[in-house]
């Protein structure tokens, strides 16, 4: 069982509190205070109120929202232990085994049943309970997939469609709106399962524990080459986002690091307050300029998900700088400046890149070596003196010769170069990374995540 926090409500508040910020979910003093302060207004008995009031007080953004619910089953559990008395018994085979036909069934009808909903938590309930258990080497425990496995609510959308007894006469529209419902259903079905699961583990090996595999990430902190699709999703809806945070961080730096020259006239003449004696520096206004960028990236499956977050985060940013020029590359380098734009998605923009332009040249594996030549040979006068060069990439270049030196001529020729790479450290020059190589002729970064890249980017972009 899990203990109870050492200093009643206030404490446990401040346990959750301290879960969510390690999850990423930003949470001030402020914000602390005013969860306990909503706590003494609202009926403790209604869990539903509790976990809309504390939502209020402590998040800022709505996509923190799945994070805050998790954390908060594990924290104010609906219940504590079996809940067997709450709910009806499964249905047995004669020799006392679940009958997993009839559960079937029985479930598909509630699926189908309208205001549903608490009958078919109480059935999750049951389902973990009797069909989640298994012997783990700490003893007995439970899991959603052993839950699940045979039961497979997923394949119960037909028989439940049928439970709805639509009119022969329903249209299209009707039969697909009572199919996205079901699916929902289903899908919350699976998550209430998941829920119990989590919720019945933590009572043996503490929430603490639990919250660590069991709570969603933040899109911001997901690993790009391991993201799933709703997280690479929620990362591209968040890119404007990002990006006016990168932008606003930018025109920060400008105003407080681009200092004038000093001007010695005005200076020598505010000195006359003071004897002659130089005290206070006055500064020419400072002029500053903005900086050339151009994106060189791989777009190869291995760091697709990376490259296309990245490349939609520096279009958006394209009015920091003065000119923006994008060139992808899988085994050749070809400009795509002009497939982005302030409305284009970027599935619309990978379409025509690899439709368009001539990003592959052969057998379409990475190559660095040959999209590097191909480069220097086409597109050699986009770097300039004025110019700040970013190539993002994994640097595997499939055992092929790596031209360092064509690299090397790039990066002297530029007045900055960075490279961020989304692999571990710890991977660089394994199998057939060439990134220690390449890492000795320009300064490669570590970006696995999108908070990852977003703090690179902000240090290393110029001002």
């Amino acid at each position: 069982m899990t203990a109870p926090a050492p200093h009643g409500i206030s404490g446990h508040v401040a346990g959750f509190v301290a879960a969510l910020r390690s999850r990423g979910v930003p949470v001030g003093p402020s914000e602390t205070v005013d969860a306990g302060q909503v706590l003494t207004v609202l009926d403790l008995l209604d869990r539903e109120a509790v976990r809309e009031g504390l939502a209020c007080a402590l998040l800022r953004r709505p996509t923190h929202r799945a994070t805050f619910d998790s954390l908060f089953d594990l924290w104010f559990p609906v219940a504590v232990g079996q809940r067997s008395a709450e709910a009806p018994e499964l249905p047995r085979t004669p020799d006392g085994r679940v009958d997993l036909p009839a559960l079937r069934e029985q479930l598909a009808e509630l699926l189908a049943t309208p205001d549903s909903g608490n009958q078919l938590e109480l059935l999750a309930a049951q389902v973990v309970e009797q069909l989640g258990r298994y012997q783990s080497a700490r003893g007995p425990s439970f899991s959603a997939y052993q839950a699940l496995k045979d039961l497979a609510p997923q394949t119960l959308l037909a028989r439940a469609l049928a439970g709805l007894a639509l009119p022969p006469d329903a249209s299209e529209r009707d039969a697909e709106i009572a199919q996205r419902l079901l699916r929902m259903r289903i899908a919350s079905f699976r998550a209430t399962v998941e829920e119990e699961t989590n919720r019945r583990v933590a009572e043996q090996i503490g929430r603490e524990r639990v919250a660590t595999y069991g709570v969603a990430r933040q899109a911001e902190d997901a690993d790009f080459l391991r993201a799933s699709e709703r997280e690479l999703a929620d990362l591209r809806r968040g890119t404007h986002r990002l990006a006016r945070i990168l932008a606003s961080r930018l025109a920060v730096r400008r105003k407080r690091s681009r200092r004038g020259e000093i001007d010695l006239r005005k200076t020598l003449r505010a000195s006359m307050s003071t004897g002659g004696v130089p005290i206070d520096l006055v500064q020419r206004k400072p002029r500053p300029g903005r900086p050339d960028l151009v994106l060189l990236c791989d777009i190869s499956g291995s760091v697709a998900g990376f490259s296309g977050f990245t490349l939609l985060l520096v279009s958006a940013l394209r009015e920091q700088f003065s000119r923006v020029r994008i060139f992808a590359f899988v085994d050749r380098t070809d400009e795509v400046t002009d497939y982005f734009g302030p409305q284009t998605g970027l599935d619309d923009v990978l379409t025509r890149i690899f439709t368009q332009s001539t990003v592959i040249d052969s057998d379409g594996h990475s190559d660095y070596g040959q999209a590097f030549t191909s480069f220097a040979d086409n597109f050699g006068d986009a770097v300039t003196s004025r110019t700040s060069l970013l190539v993002l990439g994994d640097g595997r270049t499939n055992y092929r010769n790596p031209q360092v030196h064509t690299l090397r001529g790039l990066v002297e020729t530029a007045k900055h170069a960075h490279w961020l790479n989304p692999e571990p450290h710890n991977l660089w020059g394994t199998g057939d990374s060439a990134a220690p190589d390449y890492g000795a002729v320009i300064e490669m970064h570590e970006c696995r995540s999108a908070r990852q890249l977003t703090d690179v980017v902000s240090k290393l972009l110029p001002v």
